[in-house]
């Protein structure tokens, strides 16, 4: 078995808990600037969040609870114009340090880069957004700790697709085999699953009665010293956060 020699990150979900207070309060906020009287709620952000991508998700919305509704222009560029007042919205609510990393998340991230293993992104999520969460959360240099960067609409597919996955695999010109990936949704494992990596799930309050079947280990988040990881589904070799020595043990349990 060769050496571990990359992690791999979604963001949404993963990295910081973004959906609940970031992004669905953002698309409602761009919602009522447009003269929209649409209000995602709780529950129901939750419902469209089985719509990988923003774009894709209005476009749901409209299909299941707006039929009648005909934006003006073409509806595409509509959409794709709500999307970006939404972006702008969700970037401002990160700056202001609405929504903090998960547990764990900045200590793996600084263990990785200390003992010098290569980092990337593969995330539905816009650049934009990833670089506003990276850039608030870990300092202005932190966008060079990762060597791929993969967002938005960089592939044609989006999450359960493994298409995502297959251009960071490509741009890191890595094998599945030496990477680990950490996911917090059903989606999110499907597309690193079809792309053959080990998955790693944080679950959190959208995802966690999801079907995780098949990740090498479903935690409640990577664990802090004093804020120990409650293993539900996996084994952790005793462990009680997650740490480069429990990264090196899943990598291990590839047949």
């Amino acid at each position: 078995m060769s050496k571990l020699q990359a992690l791999i990150f979604d963001v949404d979900g993963t990295l910081a808990d973004t959906e609940r207070d970031g992004h669905r309060v953002a698309f409602n906020r761009a919602f009522a600037d447009a003269g929209l009287d649409w209000e995602w709620s709780v529950e129901r952000y939750g419902e469209l969040l089985a719509v990988t991508g923003g774009k894709e998700r209005i476009q749901q919305y409209l299909t299941t609870d707006h039929p009648a509704f005909e934006p003006p222009g073409d509806r595409r560029e509509w959409i794709a114009g709500l999307h970006k007042a939404k972006t702008a919205h969700y970037t401002q609510l990160i700056e202001e340090n609405v929504v903090p990393l998960r547990p764990g998340v900045k200590r793996l991230l600084q263990e990785a880069r200390d003992a010098g293993l290569r980092l990337a992104i593969a995330t539905t999520t816009t650049p934009a957004n990833v670089t506003a969460l990276l850039q608030t959360a870990l300092g202005a240099d932190s966008l060079d700790w990762f060597e791929v960067i993969a967002a938005g609409d960089i592939v044609p597919a989006k999450k359960p697709a493994p298409d995502i996955y297959h251009y960071a695999l490509n741009a890191l010109q890595l094998e599945p085999t030496v990477c680990l990936a950490f996911e917090d949704s059903e989606a999110g494992l499907q597309s690193a699953k079809w792309a053959n990596l080990q998955t790693v799930i944080t679950v959190n309050g959208y995802t966690q009665a999801q079907d995780f079947t098949g990740a090498a280990l479903v935690l409640d988040h990577l664990g802090e010293p004093t804020l120990p990881f409650q293993v539900l589904a996996g084994t952790a070799n005793g462990a009680t956060l997650f740490d480069l020595q429990l990264a090196d043990y899943l990598q291990a349990q590839i047949p």
